[in-house]
């Protein structure tokens, strides 16, 4: 099942912040990809991944992730770039919700392969 966690981060209002995406995944992150310009009433994803762990971050903006697997359906929102969703194989994921300006980061331990991907919802 999805994991949300809250990303270390350094730094103040006065000066900036920096948040650190580290040993969140398992391996090394080899795919890295955003997700930008939805439009608020669009869903994107509708699938999941079979060997492939992801996290994902709303760098700008906010959107809801919709997980569901074996043991249900979850739902999150990320409205902060402190939030990581951990998403792992067999979670079938749908993103929507995009706000206006909403920057969507997603980080992979595995290289595209489209037989990694299932489509079919749990």
């Amino acid at each position: 099942m999805a994991t949300l966690l809250e990303l270390e981060t350094f730094g103040t209002a006065e000066i900036g912040y920096l948040g650190v995406f580290e040993k969140i995944l398992p391996g090394d992150i080899k795919r890295a990809f955003f997700v930008y310009g939805v439009p608020s009433d669009h869903q994107r994803a509708k699938h999941g991944h079979l060997q492939s762990h992801q996290a994902l971050v709303c760098l700008n903006g906010s959107c809801r992730i919709e997980i569901t697997n074996q043991s249900g359906t979850t739902q999150y929102d990320l409205n902060s770039p402190q939030k990581c969703l951990v998403v792992e194989p067999a979670d079938w994921l749908m993103m929507d919700q995009f706000s206006k300006g909403s920057v969507l980061l997603v980080l992979s331990n595995y290289y595209y392969d489209l037989d990694d991907y299932f489509y079919e919802k749990p």
